[in-house]
């Protein structure tokens, strides 16, 4: 958890576990040669009882000599503007909070006073919810965000028998008693119960439990990072998988993989229930055609082989369409950015592109439109290139953006279709307009 000479930021709220964790870290810095400092976050919950809280945590730092760093954070506030419930929105400005000194390295790690008890009540209140092993596991020990949990192989018996024993103080959160909150309900009921009548080692049996997951997840981390980069295809902010991998792997590996996909594409994996999983499983395995779902945060579009998972409103009407005038030579950026189309012109008549001089009269790229049609080169006549998109098999949402060079009403070349017959150059050319494609 530590390295010698840590910055370390001990967050203490006032109660039993964060001031034990702080004296405790107080007696062993020495050791190695850790910094400490204070940091309580007053979530603006409980009125002039939050402000004695800050007070006490104040007193206390100045007592043992150490630096505090405290802030206010509208909790309520926050509540109403992501539609979280309580309990998470306050760990989600903890979190800010914490990373304000992480992520400029001001600290070097952050210890909170997680116990084994809250591992058991985490456990435990995940699997009633209902989860899989990822939620099994609990509170990590150590996270990647650099927080540490010295006391999570302490029960809350002990931590509270030490600090009387000692003499020492600690606030009591009157909120910890109301039965409003999940949470509480299982610390101050069921848990009991389910030792009482059950199993008397069940907070050591639930802890581990979440080691065993997390030892589970450890190993899938791993190999979904390798999955990952065979498997899945980033176009942001989209992300792509193919319905017939996902079909030839092992069920567990798949719905690994498509937790993955989920996390990728919207940043984590909040909302996404075990029943949203499946259907984008079911939607994998259908036969060939085009689906779509959505859930929390999440757009999830089939279209032939292709899955493609992103945040919604990607496909909005704003910008769909485009026209602009070209000139030969140049560069010319796609509107969303996906590609640069060139234009070059050679004087080679064995090279393969359009015919310069039939170019005349007002050259400009725009994007498809239902009803385009024209004669690539192979064709027997016209084809309208949405039959050109199913014969090749374009997913439907690419097709939104798909250049098109063209004169007038007369098509001239379209991406991967190639030259219009028509404007194709032949040996007989004296100039050539080659076009390529590139990416960003």
């Amino acid at each position: 958890m530590f390295d010698l000479g840590n910055r370390v930021g001990v967050a203490v709220s006032g109660g039993a576990d964060s001031v034990f964790l702080l004296h405790a870290l107080v007696e062993l810095a020495p050791r190695w040669d850790l910094k400490l400092s204070v940091l309580h976050l007053d979530h603006r919950l409980r009125g002039e009882e939050s402000c004695a809280d800050a007070q006490f945590v104040r007193e206390l730092a100045n007592r043992l000599g150490l630096p505090l760093h405290s802030a206010e954070s509208d909790v309520a506030r926050l509540r109403a503007e992501t539609g979280d419930n309580l309990e998470q929105a306050a760990r989600q400005a903890r979190l800010l909070f914490y990373l304000g000194f992480l992520q400029p390295k001001t600290l070097d790690r952050i210890a909170t006073g997680h116990t084994r008890s809250d591992q058991a009540e985490t456990v435990l209140f995940r699997f009633l919810r209902g989860s899989g092993t990822a939620g099994l596991s609990g509170v990590r020990p150590v996270t990647t965000e650099k927080l540490v949990r010295p006391l999570i192989e302490i029960e809350r018996p002990d931590v509270e028998r030490y600090l009387r024993d000692n003499g020492i103080a600690w606030r009591e959160d009157s909120s910890n008693a109301s039965r409003d909150f999940a949470r509480n309900r299982i610390r101050h009921d069921l848990l009991p119960a389910l030792i009482r009548d059950w199993n008397p080692a069940l907070v050591e049996n639930l802890a581990h439990t979440a080691q065993w997951a997390q030892e589970e997840e450890a190993y899938w981390d791993v190999e979904m990072d390798r999955l990952t980069a065979a498997l899945i295809t980033m176009r942001p902010p989209a992300v792509l998988l193919r319905s017939s991998d996902l079909c030839t792997l092992p069920p567990a590996v798949a719905r690994r993989l498509v937790r993955r996909a989920v996390a990728l594409a919207k940043g984590d994996l909040r909302g996404l229930t075990f029943q949203h999983g499946e259907r984008i499983l079911e939607m994998a395995a259908a036969p060939e055609g085009h689906d779509r779902m959505q859930a929390p945060g999440l757009d999830v579009y089939r279209s032939f082989d292709w899955i493609r998972l992103s945040p919604p409103g990607i496909d909005g009407l704003a910008g769909r369409n485009f026209r602009m005038p070209v000139s030969i030579p140049g560069r010319f950026a796609l509107p969303d950015n996906s590609s640069t189309l060139e234009l070059d012109l050679v004087y080679d008549s064995t090279a393969a592109g359009l015919d310069g001089e039939r170019l005349q009269g007002g050259l400009e790229l725009r994007n498809w439109r239902p009803g385009d049609q024209y004669r690539p080169i192979g064709r027997a006549s016209e084809e309208k290139i949405k039959v050109l998109f199913q014969e090749a098999r374009i997913p439907l949402w690419e097709r939104r953006n798909w250049p098109i060079l063209a004169i007038g009403d007369d098509i001239v070349w379209a991406r991967h279709f190639g030259p219009a017959l028509a404007y194709a150059a032949t040996s007989a050319s004296r100039s050539v307009v080659k076009v390529s494609e590139s990416k960003p």
